[in-house]
């Protein structure tokens, strides 16, 4: 009797344990988490972590790619269409704590080109991407300007572009709305989460290695 008695405790105990770190690993959509803890397939050119951005100045201490746990979700089921047609995504930006959103409007303070941070951006809610493709070779597609081009060209709405170009910004656009975000009218890199704007704006920070 004492060693039945003896092996139910042990049953207890050890589906007890079982079940408190099936707990522990559940992370809620709204967590912000990195993006290459979630997969390999993506490229990386994070121009704000470099010079080689529009305010000529580097903000980001390190380059990382945190988002909220939905957006990455949501992100990765656009990469692996793109994938099976060829390309992969390759991000210029991601998260932006509000620090580094205030700091970009110390350098330029124009809602032009910066998000006033009184009101902050989807960038700072976690719920928006910069990006491109790249072909399997790691090239570029001609999206028309390069990122971050302040001009009608980059508008999804200008049509006096070449069929190319044309023809890549709508595959960006059609996998990456039928995976859940909206694009973004004058910049044709720009995607939002959908409803991302119903987050807070957020200071969370990320340690550098």
């Amino acid at each position: 009797m004492r060693l039945i008695f003896s092996f139910l405790l042990l049953v207890l105990f050890f589906g007890t344990s079982r079940l408190y770190s099936q707990q522990e690993v559940v992370i809620a959509d709204t967590t912000f988490v990195n993006l290459k803890d979630y997969s390999a397939d993506f490229v990386y050119d994070m121009k704000y972590a470099t010079e080689d951005n529009f305010l000529k100045a580097k903000v980001y201490d390190c380059a990382e790619c945190f988002l909220r746990l939905k957006t990455v979700k949501a992100l990765v089921k656009a990469n692996t269409k793109f994938i099976k047609k060829g390309y992969r995504i390759q991000l210029f930006d991601c998260y932006r704590p509000l620090d580094i959103q205030k700091r970009m409007w110390q350098i330029v303070s124009n809602p032009d080109y910066v998000a006033d941070p009184a009101k902050g951006s989807i960038h700072n809610r976690g719920g928006a991407v910069d990006i491109t493709l790249v072909d399997t070779d790691g090239k570029q597609l001609d999206m028309g300007t390069p990122f971050d081009f302040f001009g009608p060209e980059a508008s999804h709405n200008f049509d006096n572009l070449p069929d190319e170009v044309k023809k890549n910004r709508i595959l960006l656009k059609r996998i990456m709305q039928k995976s859940g975000f909206v694009s973004f009218d004058s910049e044709w890199w720009h995607y939002n989460l959908k409803n991302a704007a119903k987050e807070k704006v957020s200071n969370t920070k990320w340690l550098c290695n």
